[in-house]
């Protein structure tokens, strides 16, 4: 019985051998990206659909996304000097007049999720400068460049299948254009949070905004609670970026928008 258990085993560990050796193997040049695509293609089926995988042959390797990727030296910036380098004081006035012309829009998602004006427009304005600056990177050639990235492998791959899902509902296409690492739409959603939190078309400003105080309730926002840090309702905005100078920036905007 002992030698069958331990035959067992060793065949399961065989497999397993097996199994990794067949994964797409990541790397970090272009080289070998082609052939991580018909790796990731092979693992993929039954997973996802032929014509998202169609949409994925049809990617690139994109060295914007990865130059991006190695470059994010601003979240090392002091609070002072990173709100001087994102225009603090240009997103506090602009949201401020957004609140006002957009009050019934603002009132509403309040109502249904209980985050106020303040935080949503201080990330509208942090992250696409209200709409202006969406990205110019293709968001499938993005995420699939991170996907085979070392780096990140395993997390962009969970985004990739995410990606390759919203082609098939025809939320991405194969020429959608983003921000270089594959976040989509006004508030820049990665697609994963598309699928999980999105409540419509993120290229739709209202949609953006909802979607975004989806994410912060379903991270732990309280209604009426401070959001401040050390505040409760700060880990959800601690939810939306891991880097600490972007979470404080968020709080200090959202509250000199909503104290107007």
């Amino acid at each position: 019985m002992r030698r069958m258990t331990l035959a067992v085993a060793a065949i399961a560990g065989l497999a397993g051998m097996a199994g990794a050796a067949e994964a797409a193997q990541c790397g970090n040049t272009a080289a070998g990206f082609e052939a991580w695509k018909r790796e990731f293609a092979q693992e993929a089926r039954g997973k996802a659909s032929a014509a998202s995988l169609a949409a994925l042959e049809g990617t690139s390797y994109s060295t914007a996304t990865i130059s991006a990727d190695r470059g994010q030296r601003s979240f090392k910036l002091s609070l002072e000097q990173f709100l001087a380098k994102r225009g603090g004081p240009t997103i506090v006035s602009k949201g401020r007049q957004l609140k006002r012309t957009n009050a019934a829009l603002f009132d509403s998602i309040e109502q249904r999720y209980g985050v106020p004006p303040g935080p949503l427009l201080a990330i509208w304005g942090m992250e696409t400068g209200f709409g202006a600056v969406r990205g110019n990177v293709n968001t499938l050639s993005a995420v699939a460049t991170l996907a085979y990235d070392c780096r990140r492998s395993d997390y962009f791959t969970d985004q990739l299948y995410a990606a390759l899902t919203l082609v098939d509902r025809g939320l991405l296409s194969p020429s959608t254009r983003g921000a270089a690492h594959g976040e989509v739409g006004h508030t820049q959603f990665l697609p994963k949070n598309v699928l999980t939190y999105g409540t419509g078309d993120l290229n739709n400003v209202g949609a953006a905004l909802s979607s975004t105080a989806n994410f912060l309730k379903a991270h732990g926002w309280r209604a009426g609670a401070g959001y401040q840090p050390g505040e409760p309702n700060f880990a959800a905005i601690q939810g939306w970026n891991a880097a600490s100078v972007y979470q404080r920036a968020i709080a200090q905007l959202g509250k000199q928008i909503d104290n107007d």
